[in-house]
């Protein structure tokens, strides 16, 4: 199957996930793990709106392949430091490639 060809509902599961996975490395910071929680509560809240209000719409393969190449680069983190800073880029970038204000 070509992943161009996949609508917003199946992409923000991909990007809810590589999302989950930046959680789970910035966690190794025992300090940080509250702000870690809080972040990601309310990006996903805010990743999920964008998901209801506009269904699993057909979506450019611009910005399938813009949002893929994000989780890619998100998935090549290692430092949980890193991680966190991405916990507050990632989002931004998918809404911004979705034509959603962050």
């Amino acid at each position: 199957m070509d992943p161009t060809a996949d609508g917003l509902e199946v992409v923000l599961e991909r990007v809810v996930a590589a999302y989950g996975r930046l959680a789970e490395l910035g966690e190794e910071i025992d300090d940080e793990w509250t702000y870690i929680q809080d972040l990601t509560a309310a990006w996903i809240t805010r990743i999920d709106e964008v998901g209801a209000a506009r269904g699993d719409q057909p979506l450019a393969p611009e910005t399938v392949t813009a949002l893929d190449g994000a989780i890619a680069q998100s998935d090549l983190i290692t430092d949980p430091h890193r991680a966190i800073d991405w916990l507050s880029t990632f989002p931004q970038v998918t809404l911004i490639a979705l034509g959603e204000a962050p």
